[in-house]
């Protein structure tokens, strides 16, 4: 027994620096990072500026791929059948933790996803073109009382935090609207401009056409007025008790060795911290938003929770 206790432990003795030497080495080939939503729009400027700044720490190419729809879904989806080796990473927006109450799937988004690190977060608002005859709120309201069902709006996507709060937004009022769910911002855009839909609930990636005149914004979702938006109310200022801020942050598959995330937590925090990622940010009135991998599954926990409450009290909870 003592003999085979000690070829045991001279096993592990030498096991244990061979790791150590994979973690210390990593990365040795590029990296992809998968975003949840088109080239073009918010997410993928900021996340490719991102991306960027890490590979020049890491001494790897982090390579955006775009991998859009089911509502934000997919990059977490994709994890799961990655190796956990650190070299295939996800955007992991809110919508992940609403999946197991609207769809069934047979993984967990708390227990399956090692988090990195969260990066960053949407601002969201509601626009119209700018020559709509809805000017303002108010008006907005009154139109969809007055034609139940045919103020259409559109969305990045069924069951995104533009949508569903939306929703709740028409519910709360007692209105009826018409949801158009697109894969992205850039999708988004190309639709209201093109007159397909009559308003737009999407993160600011609508703000160059607003800075342009194109577009018009009725409402922002922040607890505060957007610095680039200062005329645009809150909703609590119209009376609507909500505020809805969206982090999103990075995730890799589960069982990714602890050393590798730190690696990568490490090289995206320095990032996050450098000018050119925040005026990236800035151009979209986003900001840094920090947390760290043990804070970040804390935040998807506590997620995880609130999320549910919204989808059953919404009526969009899968049937059991």
């Amino acid at each position: 027994m003592k003999r085979r206790h000690l070829v045991q432990l001279a096993g592990a003795a030498l096991a244990a620096p061979v790791f150590t030497a994979q973690a210390q080495s990593f990365p040795v080939k590029p990296i992809k990072l998968i975003i949840a939503f088109p080239a073009g729009g918010p997410t993928d400027i900021t996340m490719r500026s991102l991306a960027d700044g890490a590979s020049k720490i890491l001494g790897q190419t982090v390579i955006i791929e775009n991998k859009p729809g089911a509502g934000g879904t997919l990059p977490a989806q994709t994890l799961q059948i990655s190796a956990p080796d650190g070299y295939t990473l996800a955007q992991i927006p809110l919508g992940v933790f609403r999946l197991p109450y609207t769809t069934k799937i047979n993984w967990d988004p708390i227990k399956d996803i090692s988090y990195v690190l969260n990066v960053t977060g949407y601002a969201f608002g509601l626009v119209v073109p700018a020559e709509s005859p809805i000017k303002n709120w108010a008006q907005f309201v009154a139109w969809a009382k007055a034609n139940p069902g045919k103020l259409s709006f559109g969305s990045t996507g069924t069951l995104t935090s533009p949508h569903l709060t939306m929703e709740l937004i028409a519910q709360k009022l007692g209105i009826e609207l018409l949801h158009v769910p697109y894969k992205g911002s850039a999708d988004l855009m190309q639709a209201i401009m093109g007159g397909q839909i009559m308003a737009a609930a999407d993160s600011t990636g609508f703000a160059p056409l607003v800075e342009s005149g194109k577009l018009r914004v009725l409402n922002t979702w922040g607890d505060q007025r957007l610095a680039k938006f200062p005329d645009a109310p809150t909703l609590k200022e119209l009376g609507l008790d909500m505020v809805q801020n969206s982090p999103f942050g990075i995730g890799a598959p589960r069982g990714t060795p602890a050393d590798v995330v730190k690696k990568l937590h490490d090289a995206f925090k320095t990032v996050m911290d450098q000018d050119s990622y925040k005026a990236a940010l800035a151009r979209y009135d986003m900001v840094p938003i920090y947390m760290s991998s043990e804070g970040y599954g804390k935040f998807a926990q506590e997620t995880f929770v609130r999320e549910k409450a919204l989808v059953e009290k919404l009526g969009l909870a899968k049937a059991p």
